[in-house]
């Protein structure tokens, strides 16, 4: 199943109809277009845009497709090691996933457990150290914590880069420490955390859940659907997409992650004006177009800065 579609967030934006522009504030944005019906993506214009804050619509300065020298993503796969060893059996799905990336990307794997990310291989150009990297997870010996903490302790710890960087997670979703194994997504305070973290350092989410290991991971109706919902709610406020197939863990992941480089080849830097807050703040952003079945992805907020 998939979830709502949307993109990312950087900075600021100024608007359209207010004359006063010294106190205006560029904010960029990743945006993702993607067709509503069929695989064809349609090329999107500047023109073609329009960026709303608090309803009041703002002004568009640039918008430039991720190509060629522009092209540049770093992308990190998180694997819960809570999970069953039974996701090993979607290892060749990974790997023609790694695969198929452009040069242009660089991959890493990391394994969440104890709510820190152990990195098997750090970001780099080489696809054959990215899938050596791939291993079966410990399962239910290492216990449940929160894999939006790990989260946050990988965005932490990433170094600033003038690229995009975007996270795929491979999870339960199960976070006895923020919902309680109830996985309220409405009431984690370390969901909350690791989306505004997010937001504000301009990563996107993605998440592929799947069950996990031992008792802990036996859930049904009502946790599970909380548990995915806890995916579902990072990954729209990113500007990610979350997938899943009921309450069980999928038989293939391959359409998941074939979204997800369609997804990755077809995203855009905006660039808008936005009236500088006394001091940086996330502000409600809506990125809208009239194109006839067209979709963009963005984040929920977009990282207001300060004015002049």
């Amino acid at each position: 199943m998939f979830a709502l579609l949307i993109g990312l967030i950087f900075g600021p934006t100024a608007s359209a109809n207010d004359a006063d522009s010294s106190n205006q504030v560029p904010v960029h944005m990743v945006v993702t277009v993607k067709a509503r019906h069929g695989d064809q993506v349609p090329v999107v214009a500047a023109n073609d845009v329009k960026v709303f804050q608090r309803d009041k619509q703002d002004m568009v300065t640039s918008w430039t497709p991720f190509q060629g020298d522009r092209a540049g993503l770093q992308l990190f796969i998180l694997i819960d090691d809570t999970l069953r060893d039974s996701v090993s059996l979607q290892f060749k799905s990974i790997e023609k996933f790694i695969d198929e990336q452009p040069a242009s990307t660089s991959i890493g794997i990391g394994y969440m457990r104890n709510g820190m990310v152990v990195t098997a291989q750090a970001l780099t150009p080489d696809r054959d150290l990215a899938k050596k990297a791939l291993r079966l997870p410990l399962g239910a010996t290492v216990g449940y914590t929160s894999p939006y903490l790990a989260l946050s302790d990988l965005m932490k710890k990433w170094p600033e880069t003038k690229d995009r960087r975007e996270i795929l997670m491979i999870t339960s979703g199960i976070d006895p420490l923020g919902g309680g194994f109830s996985n309220d997504p409405y009431n984690n305070p370390y969901l909350d955390a690791a989306a505004n973290q997010a937001q504000r350092g301009g990563f996107i989410v993605y998440s592929i859940y799947t069950s996990g290991a031992g008792v802990g991971g036996r859930g049904r109706g009502f946790r599970t659907a909380f548990q995915q919902a806890g995916l579902d709610l990072i990954s729209q406020k990113t500007g990610g997409e979350t997938y899943y197939l009921g309450f069980g863990s999928p038989v293939d992941f391959t359409p998941y992650l074939d979204d997800v480089t369609n997804c990755l080849k077809h995203q855009y830097e905006l660039v808008f004006l936005a009236k500088g807050a006394k001091k940086p703040t996330l502000e409600p952003v809506k990125v809208k177009t009239e194109m006839p079945k067209i979709g963009l992805i963005t984040a929920t907020d977009g990282y207001v800065g300060t004015g002049i």
